[in-house]
């Protein structure tokens, strides 16, 4: 297949991101799931990384928000943690619970919107990973995410986010891309930046073989290290140190990921 094959789609074309687009089935796993081959093969030393940096004593309760089906929810629990896991997809809860359940593991799974969490100084940790913030066209939604996310920890408990790094991808900016993914699908990427460089939209279009491309859009903001802190600050949250990934590497605009760990000022 060639780079030209999906000329269905007009690369041209303004990219237009439907409104609350994530309720839309783009995290239905017939589109898009987090544990494909290569992410869950990932998640183990991801999962070392950041204990390492977290520094928890065994037992402590985590809260993994935007958990997917599990991926990292699961092997904490393997490890001793008392896990809470949420995500707004009921197909992404689903395989969570039925994997606890076949693992014989004890770890809670809960549907849930991330801005409007319900927890209230239940956790020593919580963890964002995977680029799982900046959804919302408001950004004052997103500033709730990180409010609840200071509410559901105990005084002095720790926010851990991964987040793909705005510095990074505004320097090495590419309009167009395509991968080839588990089981043969081909995914093709149309991208601009929005906002004065704040915010990208993106288009996806997975072409499995022999069937017929889905096409999604989706815009999310662009996290860099000042507008985080300034961010996690209004919510109640005090930046420790900065990241460009899992691994503690230092963070640079060479760094795809950016990485914080912020403690509870209550």
């Amino acid at each position: 297949m060639s780079k030209a094959k999906p000329g269905t789609s007009n690369p041209s074309a303004r990219i237009r991101a439907r409104k609350d687009w994530w309720r839309k089935g783009f995290f239905d796993p017939s589109f898009y799931t987090p544990a494909d081959t290569s992410h869950v093969a990932a998640a183990p030393a991801e999962v070392r990384g950041l204990l390492r940096l977290l520094k928890l004593r065994r037992g402590a309760s985590i809260l993994d928000l935007c958990c997917g089906p599990g991926r990292h929810s699961l092997l904490l629990a393997e490890k001793g943690f008392q896990v809470t896991g949420l995500d707004y997809s009921p197909s992404y809860i689903r395989q969570a619970r039925d994997k606890a359940r076949r693992a014989g593991l004890e770890a809670r799974f809960t549907r849930g919107d991330m801005k409007e969490l319900r927890f209230h100084g239940e956790f020593d940790a919580v963890l964002n990973l995977f680029t799982s913030f900046g959804y919302f066209d408001r950004w004052s939604d997103n500033l709730k995410t990180l409010q609840g996310a200071a509410r559901a920890l105990k005084p002095g408990g720790l926010f851990l986010m991964d987040v793909m790094n705005g510095d990074w991808l505004r320097k090495h900016f590419s309009r167009r891309s395509w991968a080839l993914q588990d089981r043969g699908v081909y995914l093709l990427e149309d991208r601009e930046l929005a906002a004065g460089g704040r915010r990208i939209k993106t288009r996806w279009i997975r072409i499995p073989p022999g069937g017929r491309a889905m096409e999604r859009s989706f815009s999310l903001w662009l996290m860099d290290r000042k507008l985080l802190t300034r961010a996690l600050r209004g919510a109640g949250l005090t930046p420790l140190r900065f990241f460009g990934s899992l691994r503690g590497d230092p963070l640079s605009n060479e760094r795809n990921r950016l990485v914080v760990l912020a403690s509870s000022e209550r």
